[in-house]
């Protein structure tokens, strides 16, 4: 079965298409993310950089990369979302395409080791929330293979383009966005995982969120509210004879099996 491409349309017209599409998505109450490229670097942190390397390293995608790299430097994934094993996004080309990626969440049997291997080199939850971590703890962190990184077999893809290939330029676009978005947020990769960032801090959690901290220096919660926007339970007074309380620690309820091993 064959089909046609779409005529040619340059890029400034199907910006301007999709601009009068977000705009009316806006209108609707649509939260829309566009993934921003100044220059032709696409990643500058270790975070986004790991990504991006870890993508280039899949020989299945190596042809369609360099068309993806064009796109989102141009400006072209005009939404980007990032949620538990999903991102979802818009990508402008002959049309405003819908993309979506699916990404297994990290099985415990490997997130555990990593857990283990990075214990007692991360010193405050500030550190941890900004992903300012030391080089040891994120070359650990994205390792291909066995890191936050996906495996290849661990993607599923899927576009609204006509392009019958597993990977199209639309999805190119939105897998290198990722490394872009990873490079201000971070954080963004454990919730892509499916995994709580905070068991990395260990025992430290234990006492409780003001400390935290190897240098014994507590950290004040209105602080961190006004830092990262996140608001902090803060538990009751009570008396000096009270029984202290564990802080309790979410744990990600998705699990699958997990995949087999690269060669």
């Amino acid at each position: 079965m064959y089909f046609e491409y779409p005529p040619y349309v340059p890029v400034h017209v199907r910006r301007a298409q999709a601009n009068k599409k977000i705009a009316a998505m806006k209108k609707r109450g649509r939260k829309v993310s566009p993934v921003a490229i100044e220059g032709r670097i696409i990643a500058k942190t270790f975070w986004g950089k790991s990504w991006c390397e870890n993508l280039e390293g899949y020989s299945d995608f190596a042809n369609r990369l360099p068309r993806g790299r064009t796109y989102v430097r141009n400006g072209s994934v005009v939404d980007l979302q990032i949620e538990e094993g999903k991102v979802t996004a818009l990508v402008s080309g002959s049309e405003l395409y819908t993309t979506i990626v699916r990404i297994s969440p990290l099985p415990q049997k490997r997130w555990k080791p990593l857990v283990r291997e990075c214990a007692g080199q991360i010193d405050s939850l500030v550190e941890l929330l900004t992903g300012n971590l030391s080089q040891g703890v994120m070359e650990v962190l994205c390792r291909a293979g066995s890191g936050l990184v996906p495996r290849a077999n661990e993607i599923l893809l899927d576009c609204s383009c006509p392009d019958g290939a597993r990977l199209c330029k639309h999805l190119a676009a939105v897998l290198y966005g990722v490394g872009a978005r990873l490079d201000a947020r971070p954080e963004l990769v454990f919730v892509l995982r499916g995994v709580d960032k905070m068991d990395l801090l260990g025992a430290a959690t234990e006492g409780g969120i003001g400390n935290v901290s190897k240098s014994g220096k507590t950290l004040d919660a209105a602080a961190l509210e006004s830092v990262f926007g996140i608001e902090l339970d803060q538990a009751p007074e009570r008396s000096a004879t009270a029984a202290p309380r564990k802080l309790a620690k979410r744990r990600g309820a998705l699990r699958l099996a997990a995949p087999p091993t690269a060669g």
